[in-house]
Protein backbone atom coordinates (compact mmCIF):
# COMPACT_ATOMS: atom_id res chain seq x y z
CA UNK A 1 0.00 0.00 0.00
CA UNK A 2 1.66 3.55 -0.85
CA UNK A 3 1.88 5.90 1.91
CA UNK A 4 -0.47 7.88 0.54
CA UNK A 5 -3.11 5.01 0.83
CA UNK A 6 -2.54 4.68 3.87
CA UNK A 7 -2.15 8.15 5.33
CA UNK A 8 -5.74 8.35 4.10
CA UNK A 9 -6.63 5.23 5.88
CA UNK A 10 -5.65 6.51 8.68
CA UNK A 11 -7.52 9.83 7.97
CA UNK A 12 -10.49 8.17 7.92
CA UNK A 13 -10.06 5.80 11.14
CA UNK A 14 -9.50 8.74 13.12
CA UNK A 15 -12.83 11.17 11.22
CA UNK A 16 -15.03 7.84 12.12
CA UNK A 17 -13.49 7.66 15.51
CA UNK A 18 -14.31 11.05 16.58
CA UNK A 19 -17.36 11.16 14.69
CA UNK A 20 -20.27 12.33 17.33
CA UNK A 21 -22.95 10.78 14.88
CA UNK A 22 -22.03 7.37 14.12
CA UNK A 23 -22.76 4.67 17.15
CA UNK A 24 -20.19 2.90 18.79
CA UNK A 25 -21.67 -0.40 16.68
CA UNK A 26 -21.06 1.72 13.22
CA UNK A 27 -17.86 2.67 14.43
CA UNK A 28 -16.50 -0.65 15.15
CA UNK A 29 -17.93 -2.17 11.65
CA UNK A 30 -16.35 0.46 9.57
CA UNK A 31 -12.76 0.13 11.62
CA UNK A 32 -13.63 -3.63 10.52
CA UNK A 33 -14.15 -2.78 6.89
CA UNK A 34 -11.36 -0.54 6.73
CA UNK A 35 -8.75 -3.19 8.64
CA UNK A 36 -10.30 -5.72 6.14
CA UNK A 37 -9.40 -3.51 2.80
CA UNK A 38 -6.12 -2.69 4.20
CA UNK A 39 -4.99 -6.94 4.51
CA UNK A 40 -6.72 -7.28 1.02
CA UNK A 41 -4.51 -4.39 -0.48
CA UNK A 42 -1.57 -6.16 1.12
CA UNK A 43 -1.98 -9.47 0.13
CA UNK A 44 -2.63 -7.99 -3.60
CA UNK A 45 0.85 -6.40 -3.60
CA UNK A 46 2.46 -9.39 -2.06
CA UNK A 47 0.96 -11.65 -4.82
CA UNK A 48 1.59 -9.33 -7.66
CA UNK A 49 5.41 -8.44 -6.13
CA UNK A 50 6.11 -12.45 -6.06
CA UNK A 51 4.36 -13.05 -9.43
CA UNK A 52 6.34 -10.26 -10.84
CA UNK A 53 9.61 -12.23 -9.72
CA UNK A 54 8.70 -15.38 -11.66
CA UNK A 55 10.16 -13.91 -15.04
CA UNK A 56 10.89 -10.97 -16.73
CA UNK A 57 8.10 -11.41 -19.16
CA UNK A 58 5.22 -11.24 -16.35
CA UNK A 59 6.82 -8.04 -14.46
CA UNK A 60 6.86 -6.65 -18.31
CA UNK A 61 2.87 -7.95 -18.84
CA UNK A 62 2.24 -6.37 -15.07
CA UNK A 63 3.55 -3.21 -15.53
CA UNK A 64 2.18 -3.04 -19.14
CA UNK A 65 -1.24 -3.61 -17.01
CA UNK A 66 -0.22 -0.67 -14.74
CA UNK A 67 -0.33 -3.40 -11.49
CA UNK A 68 3.23 -2.67 -10.53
Amino acid sequence: MSDTNLKHLEKIKDTIDKSQTLTEEEKSDSMKRIEEWYREDMASGTFLKELSELSPTIKALLAELGLI
